[in-house]
C-alpha cells in the first residue's frame, strides 16, 4: 500500500537520457538519469571495484606478508597494486572533474533556468581522495625501482660493553684469588632479560 511503484514506465527506454515514472496510490514520481549521471556512476563503480583489487594486490605485495613469493615476485606485485590505484584514482578524479564541470557551466550559464546548483562537500572530498590514490599508487610503483637499484646488505649486529661488564671483566681478569667451584661473573646481553 505503501509502495509508489505500482505502475512503472520502462526504463530502457533510450541509453544516453534514462527516464521513468512511478506511480502509486498515493503519490506519483519521476526521475531521469542524464548520460553524464551515468558516466559519473559507471566511473565510480569502477574507482571502487579498482581500489578493492589494488587493496588486494597490495597485502599481497608487502614484504611484511608470507603470501606472495620471493622478493622480487613482492616488488612486482607491489608494482602492479600501484599501477591499479592510479588507475582508481584517475577514474574518480574523472568522475568528480566530470560533475563538477556541468554544475559550473549550468551555474554560470545565464539562459539556464532551472535550479542551480554550487559544488558540494563530496566533490572535494572525492578530489583529495582520489589524489592520495594517485600518490599512494605512484608511491607503490617506487618500490619496484628502489628495490631492483638497491639490494639489501647484511651487516653484522655487534653489541655495546655495558658498563656493569667491562668492570666485571676488568675486576675478575685483576684479582689473583679465585673459588675453585666460581662461576665466572661475566655478563652477556642475555644477563638483563
Amino acid at each position: 500500500m505503501a509502495s509508489n511503484e505500482w505502475k512503472v514506465t520502462s526504463r530502457a527506454s533510450s541509453v544516453i537520457t534514462a527516464t521513468w515514472v512511478f506511480q502509486g496510490l498515493w503519490m506519483d514520481c519521476a526521475g531521469n538519469a542524464l548520460g553524464y549521471i551515468q558516466a559519473c556512476r559507471g566511473l565510480m563503480i569502477a574507482a571502487i571495484c579498482l581500489g578493492f583489487f589494488g587493496s588486494i594486490c597490495a597485502l599481497v605485495g608487502m614484504k611484511c606478508t608470507k603470501i606472495g613469493g620471493s622478493e622480487q615476485t613482492k616488488s612486482r606485485i607491489a608494482c602492479l597494486a600501484g599501477l591499479i590505484f592510479i588507475l582508481c584514482g584517475l577514474c574518480a578524479m574523472t568522475s568528480c572533474s566530470l560533475y563538477a564541470n556541468r554544475i559550473t557551466v549550468e551555474f554560470f550559464d545565464p539562459l539556464y533556468v532551472a535550479q542551480k546548483y554550487e559544488l558540494g562537500a563530496a566533490l572535494f572530498i572525492g578530489w583529495a581522495g582520489s589524489s592520495l590514490c594517485i600518490i599512494g599508487g605512484s608511491i607503490f610503483c617506487f618500490s619496484l625501482v628502489k628495490d631492483n637499484k638497491n639490494r639489501r646488505v647484511g651487516y653484522a649486529y655487534n653489541t655495546a660493553a655495558s658498563a656493569i661488564s667491562t668492570r666485571t671483566k676488568a675486576y675478575n681478569d685483576s684479582t689473583d684469588f679465585k673459588a675453585p667451584n666460581a662461576s665466572p661473573k661475566h655478563f652477556d646481553k642475555n644477563a638483563y632479560v
